[in-house]
């Protein structure tokens, strides 16, 4: 008993002072309890296993899909109508709407499902995210005390009321107790995350951004006025051609640069949108989408000659502008600087062949404060200028292998991560809805786990991710061992008996001074001893003692019961108390004291009001 009292307050201590990173402690903390023979080696490992470590891999996956097809944005958009300008409303509806859904769903569904979305909300409105995921995850476990299903100690206790032959409670006996606990945590956190959380820096905002984005580039070239989709019908006449049929660079002076074709009837779920780049064999089908760069009045020329129509189009006094010029789902444009010593300066573009070598086209030169736009193959490559290239993120990455003639701007291969499927966002969706259907509903003979595991693998399956690679790589591997390998801690306390003695001690010396001093006592024993076991175990052993003290004293256990339910819900000085702390731990940039300084006043103030509060609505 000594020995694991110890392990855990080191652990404790090596937290706070946040020196070391948590994973590392929490794994040091395991092999000691492994050294010291307080756990087998089968114990000691068994926390990997456990479901909430897998539902918390598998939910990584599926909010990384809700970001990466643009879900997360859509949403948050329509948040962000609904509170405006003000930082104040935005926080208000993230609460409500959190507890909301927490009340229903489990809490760490909750915030798989809303962390993309605030982090998108916070982006939209120009705020730090770390004000709103604290608040996120706390707003969830608050919400799952509104209903009986919503948190797993309300089922725990609704269990121990039942086997001891008292009545059960309703589905919505918890509600009132729920209300008062988002009200207080609402009022509580308001000012606390404004004065702790919002002072955190932003890494990214400190970080200088030296690469220009896709949006930057395509309005500093006036893409959006030189290019123009034109779509092949049944009755085009290039239909069945090929682009070196059609001939159109000599005949129109216009560049065909990418081929887009829409769904296929034999995989119409698994994949929307297929682009390529535009190469001399190309075939043109019907329902083809040409990418075509040049001035309109050639366009309009050769649409009228092959029964062409230019799609998406509107007219302002004598140029046509498009509304959506490029996408850049398989295929992305980059800069790339000649060096003084290239082999290409003084060539033309034409004569560089950078389409037949590296399957890319030119779209503009930028020349000093000058960009040449138009008939660029005949024009002379000089040093010092900058070229605009367009092609399949990995044409364009590969460029970067001839560094003696010129560096590719940025990453090509990253900028590729951050554009959205958002032709994806509405499979996304209803796998979304999905899982939490299986996760709500009890006539689903599917656990939560389970639906998690099948949402994440029905995201990768249907393309909702780049590649198997970006969705591995949403995983937050520190969070997932952190969580791993304290779970084995509270087995490790109910072993040696550390958790029975310090509860059964607590409890029996405050029996003495009345019910409402001994619910208090079981209250903060609880709350004390969920910020280092979970949750769930911490109802499990602590029930049948708050059951047994109230008939002891000859009162109702009722009020003792919600006591250990709202105290084991109500834990949010430590990251790993419960999953929804841990999951916006590594998003928000948290430290271990972020949480103490945060989550530690919250805990006692919602601990004082609930000891007042609970013998009004539960009578002893």
């Amino acid at each position: 008993m000594l020995v694991t009292l110890c392990i855990l307050t080191l652990s404790a201590i090596f937290f706070i002072n946040g020196k070391l990173r948590s994973d590392i402690v929490a794994l040091c903390a395991l092999v000691g309890l492994l050294i010291f023979n307080i756990l087998t080696p089968e114990e000691a490992l068994s926390g990997f296993s456990n479901s909430i470590v897998i539902m918390m891999i598998g939910l990584f996956v599926v909010g990384g899909a809700i970001f990466q097809t643009g879900l997360a944005k859509v949403i948050s958009s329509r948040i962000l109508k609904l509170a405006g300008k003000s930082e104040l409303r935005l926080f208000l509806l993230v609460m409500i709407v959190t507890s909301a859904i927490g009340a229903f769903v489990s809490n760490t569904g909750t915030v798989a499902l809303m962390l993309p979305i605030v982090v998108s909300l916070a982006a939209s409105a120009g705020i730090n995210a770390s004000r709103l995921l604290m608040p996120l995850a706390f707003a969830s476990s608050m919400g799952g005390m509104m209903t009986l299903i919503g948190t797993p100690p309300n089922l725990v206790i609704q269990d121990t009321l039942i086997q001891a032959k008292y009545p059960a409670l309703s589905f919505f006996s918890f509600l009132p107790v729920g209300l008062i606990c988002v009200t207080v945590g609402t009022l509580v956190l308001l000012p606390l995350s404004k004065w702790v959380l919002s002072k955190k820096k932003d890494k990214s905002d400190g970080e200088k951004q030296t690469n220009k984005s896709l949006k930057q580039l395509v309005k500093e070239y006036s893409l959006a006025d030189n290019i123009f989709r034109l779509k092949v019908h049944a009755s085009s006449t290039a239909k069945g051609k090929t682009i070196m049929e059609l001939d159109v660079r000599r005949k129109f002076g216009l560049n065909i640069l990418e081929v887009r074709r829409g769904m296929n009837a034999q995989s119409r779920f698994l994949k929307t949108i297929t682009q390529s780049v535009a190469h001399p064999t190309t075939m043109l089908s019907e329902g083809d989408i040409l990418y075509v760069k040049g001035c309109f009045e050639q366009v309009s020329t050769l649409a009228i000659k092959h029964h062409l129509e230019i799609l998406h189009s509107r007219t302002t006094e004598d140029e046509t502008h498009l509304d959506h010029s490029l996408d850049f789902y398989d295929i992305g444009i980059a800069e790339i600087v000649l060096m003084p010593s290239s082999h290409i300066i003084n060539r033309t573009i034409k004569e560089t062949e950078f389409r037949e070598k590296f399957n890319v086209n030119v779209l503009g030169i930028r020349r000093k404060t000058e960009y040449l736009l138009q008939n660029l193959a005949d024009i002379r490559i000089l040093s010092g200028d900058v070229l605009l290239i367009q092609g399949a993120w990995s044409d364009i990455s590969r460029l970067g292998n001839e560094v003696n003639d010129w560096v590719v701007l940025g990453q090509p291969l990253d900028e590729a991560a951050k554009v959205t499927l958002d032709y994806k966002a509405p499979i996304a969706g209803f796998i979304m809805l999905l899982m939490i259907a299986m996760m709500m509903f009890d006539f689903i003979p599917v656990e939560p786990v389970t639906a998690v595991m099948i949402a994440a693998i029905l995201m990768v399956l249907t393309g909702c991710f780049r590649n198997v690679e970006t969705a591995y790589k949403t995983i937050n591997w520190e969070s997932v061992v952190l969580i791993g390998a304290m779970l084995p801690m509270s087995l490790a306390l109910e072993k040696t008996g550390t958790s029975a003695y310090i509860s059964n001690s607590l409890v029996s010396g405050l029996g003495v001074y009345g019910p409402l001093v001994l619910m208090a006592g079981i209250y903060f024993t609880t709350s004390l001893m969920t910020m280092f076991i979970s949750n769930t175990a911490t109802a499990v052993l602590l029930a049948p003692i708050a059951l047994q003290s109230a008939q002891q004293i000859g009162v109702s256990p009722v009020p003792f019961l919600f006591a250990v339910t709202v105290a084991a819900s109500m834990c949010f000085a430590s990251p790993f108390s419960t999953p929804p702390n841990a999951l916006v731990m590594p998003a928000g940039q948290y430290t271990f004291m972020d949480y103490v300084k945060v989550g530690l006043p919250l805990q006692i103030i919602m601990g004082i009001v609930m000891i007042f509060t609970l013998p009004l609505l539960f009578p002893f």
